[in-house]
């Protein structure tokens, strides 16, 4: 097996699942406008992701070993192929529902996959730590070329033109399936548990740790800001901002590009800079904009609007908060992985997903809320609670990693 093979398609699976796991913004806004719901029901679509991706990581995290990574990702890619498909031709909410619960169990075979595997094909904790972030970064990408994609779709004088994109991803998602269904995985990358039952206590055994219990609160508090934001940035420019469809939607990709940036650049620092120093920067960066920048977004004066170029400067700045939260979570990740035996990273593996995933929907559920019953213009405010939380969470397990 070599090694940058197997990276190409880690990458390759990120990327397709980055686009359709983000796109909920995008369809909340979308259903809003074309199926008649509010923002509180809209959000659901969120839930609609993230719990199937808790429950079935959950399930299978510490069986996976068994059924095989290449195998279980290959089920994933196919899954998500036929629901672009229902997606195109289904044309409801009740379809965009299933859209994305068939997305979130298929993100749960792909992510506890690579997941697994980096530890696998990496040396210590600094080459875990860089191909981590690498990952997410390129996971960033996928997400940046969501907001473009969709936009390139979308038709003023037909509605439903946005759908045609569900084919092309359709097509993205097969043209990754027969990448990897080519690339040879060798069998030590597996890593056999000893029993089913013992698979599960092993992952029951882990969440007793101190460490687990920290790591998985700092994953759900780091979740819960970067979804709540991400799913409603494209509402925000359109209510708040009052940016066309289109412009609202590319407008949330400056978002997901100073993430990818981040997490590029933090794969770089990170062999050279201790990650609690450079999480703790990030922290305290992304709060300042929360304080600082947000107040001039909000009471910006936005005149007519036809195209990116005629946003004030200051409309771009809030999106920037994506380069100081983007090394945090491939971070924390890679930090808990390392401290902990290859055999135990595929359980490790499931909670973490089950949490982030557990993060994402109550993230998206109290913007939707706050959105609702606070108004678009004060609800970014409320990520400074959980951005709080996390800034302690760093240093106690820096203590902890360092009994390990």
């Amino acid at each position: 097996m070599k090694k940058s093979t197997v990276k190409i398609a880690m990458y390759l699976n990120y990327f397709v699942f980055a686009i359709l796991l983000n796109s909920v913004g995008i369809v909340i806004l979308k259903a809003q406008k074309n199926y008649g719901v509010d923002e509180l029901q809209a959000s659901v679509l969120e839930a609609f992701k993230d719990l199937p991706i808790a429950i079935v990581s959950f399930l299978i995290a510490s069986f996976l070993p068994r059924i095989g990574y290449k195998r279980a990702m290959l089920i994933g890619l196919a899954l998500v192929s036929l629901a672009c498909i229902s997606m195109y031709f289904g044309n409801s909410f009740g379809t965009a529902k299933l859209l994305f619960a068939t997305v979130g169990v298929s993100f749960a075979l792909i992510k506890v996959s690579v997941y697994s595997l980096i530890g696998t094909i990496t040396e210590n904790q600094q080459e875990h730590n860089s191909l981590m972030s690498s990952i997410e970064g390129v996971f960033m990408i996928g997400i940046a070329l969501a907001y473009f994609l969709f936009p390139a779709f979308n038709s003023d004088s037909n509605p439903d033109a946005w759908l045609n994109v569900y084919w092309l991803l359709a097509a993205i998602s097969l043209v990754s399936f027969g990448f990897l269904f080519f690339t040879k995985f060798e069998n030590q990358t597996e890593i056999p548990g000893v029993d089913l039952a013992d698979d599960f206590k092993q992952m029951f055994k882990l969440f007793a740790k101190l460490l687990t219990i920290v790591f998985v609160i700092s994953a759900f508090l780091f979740v819960m800001i970067e979804q709540g934001i991400m799913s409603w940035l494209p509402t925000f420019n359109s209510k708040v901002l009052h940016l066309p469809e289109n412009i609202s939607i590319m407008m949330a990709s400056i978002l997901a590009i100073s993430l990818a940036v981040g997490r590029l650049l933090a794969g770089v620092i990170t062999k050279r800079v201790n990650w609690i120093w450079v999480l703790s920067f990030c922290i305290v960066a992304a709060m300042l904009i929360v304080v600082f920048v947000l107040p001039k977004t909000v009471g910006l004066d936005v005149k007519e609007i036809n195209s990116l170029g005629d946003i004030p400067l200051i409309g771009f700045a809030f999106p920037l908060v994506g380069l100081f939260i983007a090394p945090i979570y491939p971070l924390l990740n890679s930090v808990v992985l390392s401290a902990l035996p290859k055999k135990l990273h595929s359980s490790m593996t499931g909670l973490i997903v089950v949490f982030s995933a557990l993060g994402g929907t109550l993230g998206s559920r109290v913007i939707g809320y706050l959105f609702k019953n606070e108004g678009p213009e004060n609800a970014f405010y409320y990520t400074l609670i959980p951005m709080a939380l996390l800034l302690v969470s760093f240093f106690i397990l820096k203590k902890l990693t360092a009994k390990q």
